[in-house]
């Protein structure tokens, strides 16, 4: 009786209606949606698991989510792993637990094992990676021409008359970290650059770039460029070549990857490439959306959605020739 009171059914006397929603109002009474999701064998809930919260490009394509999910009758429940293998197993615990209707999720630096997500597809739960994938599982996947924006970061700096560029790269384990360095390779052969061994450093943080870079500009050939896997590492670099009184982009041009908020407020501003994390988070609801809705009997093949990157070009690589 309570429950249809609730639910304002025809079949209740409006006056126990009545008496039942004063009590109700009394007692902040808020019906369990959990619980009535549950007979509807469905939580209307998506999970999502993104290595760093804090990172701009992150929270770009976690509001690109929510736009879409909450437009469609969905909640998020968001996870960090904080770039942990475990912490991510842990992630998967928690939102499996939470009965969640697909899963969205960005692997971390230190996942090489990936039965927790085989687990989950022979659960028949769906999931999609979005930037960072797994190419050992076989779902969708949502993510940015890594290669092409390497490729036209390095391309850019040669543009801009540099001619001894180095490459400060993320893990090469991960699909975005290759294929920016090889967009960066091929930038230099197609142009007929020099590549030196020696301007090849894996450098993915600021405090390993404020190291790194400290021993570039100490070669007996300083670079007069540098493309920077990430927007962080890129700042630390700039820190480093200031510090040392060399004038950027005059004597060493500078490019990251991401176009943070971070580019903006620095000193000189950063030139980066575009991700548009808010498109790709869209991209990514709406592709886990699909596949929630998809007949269990009539499973479409897994698709691959790549973004175009843009080059956002600033004082720290413009120079006047």
């Amino acid at each position: 009786t309570v429950s249809r009171a609730l639910k304002d059914h025809p079949d209740i006397n409006p006056k126990t209606r009545k008496t039942v929603k004063e009590i109700a109002k009394q007692y902040n009474y808020i019906p369990n949606r959990i619980a009535q999701n549950l007979l509807q064998n469905k939580s209307y809930i998506i999970g999502v698991i993104i290595p760093e919260i804090v990172h701009h490009f992150f929270s770009s394509v976690i509001s690109g989510i929510e736009n879409v999910a909450y437009q469609n009758g969905f909640n998020v429940m968001l996870c960090q792993s904080k770039e942990s293998y475990e912490m991510e197993l842990q992630n998967v615990k928690t939102l499996l637990s939470s009965h969640i209707d697909g899963m969205l999720l960005s692997i971390t630096k230190e996942t090489k094992d990936f039965t927790h997500l085989e687990n989950l597809q022979e659960m028949g739960i769906p999931i999609a990676f979005f930037d960072r994938i797994a190419e050992e599982i076989d779902c969708d996947r949502i993510i940015v021409d890594d290669f092409g924006g390497g490729y036209k970061a390095t391309e850019h700096l040669i543009s801009q008359g540099c001619k001894n560029i180095a490459h400060l790269y993320s893990p090469l384990d991960l699909l975005i970290g290759q294929n920016r360095y090889n967009g960066y390779i091929k930038a230099m052969e197609n142009n007929d650059m020099p590549i030196y061994d020696e301007y090849l450093i894996f450098c993915d943080t600021y405090e390993k770039a404020l190291k790194e870079t400290k021993k570039l500009i100490q070669m007996p050939t300083t670079p007069d460029g540098i493309f920077c896997g990430n927007d962080e590492t890129a700042i630390g670099a700039m820190k480093i070549i200031k510090k040392h009184g060399l004038k950027i982009p005059q004597d060493i041009a500078v490019i990251g990857f991401t176009n943070s908020y971070t580019s903006t407020i620095s000193d000189p501003e950063l030139s980066s490439v575009d991700q548009n994390g808010f498109e790709l988070g869209q991209k990514a609801a709406n592709t886990i959306l699909k596949r929630i809705a998809e007949e269990a009997n009539s499973p479409q093949k897994p698709t691959t959605q790549i973004l175009d990157t843009e080059v956002i070009v600033r004082e720290s690589s413009k120079k006047i020739k």
